[in-house]
């Protein structure tokens, strides 16, 4: 994957603490950084509703050429769950 390199603004005792933990561990100021982010927005991905994770895939919506009343005529559910 390409990688896209940003600007990000750090107080300087952050940067400090970024600084100590990437010598400290061996690991690159950057890579620490987007750990970072990923974590955060798994979080967020994580507290997400249904609902949102649903519409965020597409799931809800119209369908189109279908009956206006489909999801609430129970006509439209004859034979719905049979084998």
């Amino acid at each position: 994957m390409k990688s896209v390199r940003i600007t990000v603004r750090f107080p300087s005792e952050l940067r400090q603490r970024l600084k100590a933990t990437a010598h400290r561990t061996g690991t690159k100021e950057s890579d620490l950084v987007r750990a970072a982010v990923e974590r955060q927005l798994a979080t967020e991905e994580d507290l997400s509703t249904a609902y949102q994770r649903a519409k965020k895939a597409h799931l809800i919506g119209a369908v189109q050429g279908a009956p206006r009343d489909l999801s609430t005529n129970l006509a439209h559910f004859d034979g719905f769950g049979k084998s």
